[in-house]
């Protein structure tokens, strides 16, 4: 028997059941590939797919990444000190309570790790973040999805639906993909109800990574809720409003019974040296901060007006994409990629009327709206 036939004989049962069901990420299309497929100049193409940070990474962390490069030849802190120090400052509380991960995905994969495992269930909103979905399979736990309201999150339905089995509550504020967005004392009133009914048993992961694209009288201080709650993580992420994507650094803020368990199962090098001293830099950066916040609440309702002028349906966004109602966007799509703009379909999310639509720069959204507007015309 051939190595390929071999290969073929046992590639069935290899693994899990609940492993072989996933359906892998997938994320939005890289600008190469895009040229490689359609023959086009990667320059003249916009992404728009990923929800990135269309000002790029701030020059505060480019400086501190070309004075960590000379100490590369050594592993990274496994520990984060510094970084964590910073974070400690900013959000006022101890250096033990926080979590590095690469990315806040790795902080999802790392709590689902922690306290998902065959025989115990996630609760997560119908259309919110697929990680969610992806890592609670991942650990052979039972599904619990809540409907949606509104395309968001129905806190009253999701705490109705904790059950027996359930030991991880998922929530995304600013939600992936839709852009709803809960006021604190939803999530307050959520929280303590939990906590009441449940004590420790069933833990709420609150998943902030556009917390920094809310409009300043909507930001609350999540901190302090994990000072009260025992069972609350609070994740967030640099790779959004401070334009550290293509690093991967993340955090969660949680009490010490979770940060130990979080710490357990997290690789020791999971965060790599000029992530973190990235990290540090934007973290103090506030003037890139409030660009990055300013150019994407414009660029926000340049897309909106394009909508509203087209006739189109959209969500109502608090992050930095719109979630936008074209029919098939399987068709569409297609025409934009031809076009040489990349945006992102969310069928996968259960969604296969829609688009999701980054805020780019100015120009950026501009190019969109044109290539959208020749589209939904037929040319």
């Amino acid at each position: 028997m051939s190595t390929t036939e071999v290969r073929q004989a046992v590639q069935p049962d290899v693994g899990p059941a609940y492993i072989r069901a996933i359906a892998p990420y997938q994320a939005g299309k890289p600008i190469e590939e895009l040229a490689r497929e359609f023959g086009l100049d990667p320059a003249t193409i916009v992404k728009l797919a990923s929800n990135e940070n269309p000002l790029g990474m701030p020059v505060s962390a480019q400086a501190a990444i070309g004075k960590a490069v000379a100490g590369l030849g050594r592993y990274p802190d496994p520990n984060g000190f510094d970084l964590k120090a910073a974070l400690s400052s900013r959000y006022g509380v101890p250096a033990d309570w926080i979590t590095l991960g690469n990315g806040s995905n790795d902080l999802l994969e790392l709590a689902s790790l922690a306290l998902l495992s065959p025989g115990a269930s996630s609760v997560y909103s119908r259309y919110a973040f697929m990680v969610y979905r992806l890592a609670t399979q991942a650990r052979g736990a039972r599904h619990i999805v809540v409907p949606a309201a509104d395309y968001g999150h129905d806190l009253d339905a999701m705490f109705n639906a904790i059950d027996a089995d359930t030991r991880l509550v998922f929530i995304a504020n600013p939600n992936n993909p839709t852009g709803t967005f809960l006021a604190a004392d939803q999530i307050a009133r959520f929280l303590e109800r939990v906590h009441v009914q449940y004590g420790d048993r069933v833990v709420v992961m609150l998943d902030e990574a556009y917390n920094e694209y809310l409009d300043p009288e909507l930001r609350f201080d999540s901190a302090r809720w994990v000072e009260q709650y025992p069972n609350l993580i609070v994740s967030r992420t640099f790779s959004k409003a401070y334009g550290l994507a293509g690093l991967r650094v993340g955090y969660a803020l949680a009490q010490p019974a979770l940060t130990d368990l979080l710490n357990r199962v997290r690789q020791p090098f999971n965060v790599n040296t000029l992530a973190q001293v990235a990290a540090i830099a934007a973290l103090a950066d506030q003037p890139f901060l409030e660009q990055s916040y300013q150019l994407n609440r414009a660029g926000k309702q340049q897309l909106v007006q394009a909508f509203n002028d087209l006739g189109l349906r959209y969500v109502p966004s608090y992050a930095n994409f719109v979630l936008v109602h074209v029919g098939d966007a399987a068709r569409i799509n297609l025409a934009l990629l031809r076009k040489g703009v990349i945006v992102r379909p969310v069928a996968g999310d259960g969604l296969p009327e829609w688009l999701r639509v980054s805020i780019g720069l100015e120009s950026e959204n501009q190019r969109f709206i044109q290539a959208l507007q020749q589209v939904l015309a037929g040319e």
